[in-house]
């Protein structure tokens, strides 16, 4: 789906330029190798990822080629909203894949707003609802997929989003540059910028 693209450009294009290094966390990090693609396309030694999942699922050999890139890949087990209420200092990024469209509204809306108190900049690239992503989710029968990677791939098109459906959630939006749109070729990426770091 090309969202480590997606991701790795919209980091690139709003993180201060001066900032040799970065503090990101990866909200719904699974595995951790979305965000080590995607660190390997942004080439910023010294950037410190948090990977956010409720699942252990970080494994060693990830935590090695972040190493390997001079970057710190930190494990975090814990809820999504129980790592952004805790205090601590902000992240220069917050990242989500793949992860928002598993939320209720409500609970989404107190997602983003806890992602605003902790960073200046929201990045996420989630399944764009359309009929063409539908269509093609549909196909992947053609790949010898399971039943469960078939029935995974439609219910998370429908549960996506398309207009500015994560931007009416957003918190505060009079001070942030929102910015909502296709990610070809079946992505939706969101982006927040508080306005006083553009």
């Amino acid at each position: 789906m090309a969202n480590a693209l997606h991701v790795s450009r919209a980091l690139a294009r709003l993180c201060r330029p001066e900032a040799q290094s970065a503090r990101i966390a990866d909200l719904g990090a699974g595995d951790g190798q979305f965000m080590l693609c995607v660190a390997r396309r942004m080439r910023r030694p010294g950037t410190e990822v948090h990977l956010v999942d409720r699942a252990d699922a970080l494994d060693e050999t990830v935590v090695d080629a972040f190493a390997g890139l001079q970057c710190k890949a930190i494990p975090a087990t814990a809820e999504a909203h129980d790592f952004l209420a805790r205090p601590g200092p902000p992240f220069d990024a917050i990242v989500a894949n793949l992860f928002l469209h598993h939320f209720e509204a409500a609970s989404l809306r107190r997602l983003l707003e806890l992602a605003s108190q902790r960073t200046a900049l929201f990045v996420a690239c989630e399944p764009r609802r359309s009929r063409l992503a539908l269509h093609a989710s549909r196909l992947l029968r053609l790949m010898a997929c399971n039943d469960v990677t078939r029935h995974d791939a439609v219910a998370s098109v429908r549960a996506g989003f398309r207009g500015r459906e994560v931007s009416g959630l957003w918190p505060d939006p009079d001070h942030w540059h929102l910015e909502e749109r296709p990610a070809r070729p079946f992505g939706h990426l969101f982006l927040a910028a508080r306005h006083a770091t553009l």
